[in-house]
């Protein structure tokens, strides 16, 4: 990919983030201050559509990444985490009378500052989860299909613990899983650590289009907290 398509694909995905609408070329060129007409971006976006890494879900609308694109950000674009000073001081400022509820509390917590679906697992059979309302609230939620969906994987998920344990050797780092290498929806991202010297998970679930620098963030310092 050329340098200037990339950061081409960083814009259209850090609007997309911001937005949930279709990023058109006129908008990216006016608030990104790109040097270029917006002719020159839609042709740019173009070649960034038959890479697979955009898409226009209808004629005349502006492109939204794909699973591919935002695979690509991930692993090209994502440099360390965006966690602030003021969500780092939150997540330290979380108590509990144990251990046990402070993991929950602290789920709670980005569960809040993420605005994503946050999961507990203290082993296969012992699961805690916090943040559904946040989830469903997301505009990716609106359409019906998508909520009875994830409620399913809401319902078995046991099932999807259990093969996070037996699928994945350790998290000793957190792990972005995107679309079809997520365990608990095609259509969602997760972010899953492992708190280390114990058999504890915490996983977050989102839409694909959540913000993975922040996220990351706050996993990897509740982590650190936790460990």
């Amino acid at each position: 990919m050329l340098d200037r398509q990339h950061k081409l694909l960083n814009s259209i995905i850090d609007e997309f983030i911001r937005s949930a609408e279709p990023v058109g070329s006129g908008l990216l060129v006016e608030k990104y201050s790109l040097k270029v007409s917006p002719a020159t971006v839609r042709n740019e976006m173009m070649e960034l559509e038959k890479e697979g890494y955009i898409y226009q879900p209808h004629t005349s609308a502006g492109r939204v990444p794909t699973e591919d694109g935002y695979k690509f950000y991930v692993e090209h674009s994502l440099k360390g985490n965006k966690l602030g000073a003021k969500a780092k001081n939150k997540l330290k400022e979380v108590k509990g009378r144990t251990y046990e509820e402070r993991i929950k509390n602290t789920a709670k917590y980005i569960a809040y500052e993420s605005h994503e679906l946050m999961i507990i697992a203290f082993g296969a059979a012992d699961i805690y989860y916090t943040g559904i309302s946040n989830l469903f609230s997301q505009p990716e939620f609106y359409e019906h299909a998508h909520v009875c969906n994830l409620s399913q994987v809401i319902d078995r998920m046991d099932e999807v613990i259990y093969k996070c344990y037996n699928s994945f050797k350790n998290f000793s780092e957190a792990d972005i899983l995107i679309g079809k290498e997520n365990p608990f929806d095609l259509s969602c991202s997760s972010i899953i650590a492992k708190i280390e010297n114990k058999d504890i998970l915490m996983c977050m679930l989102g839409p694909m289009r959540m913000d993975y620098g922040k996220n990351l963030g706050l996993i990897d310092h509740a982590k650190e907290l936790l460990e």
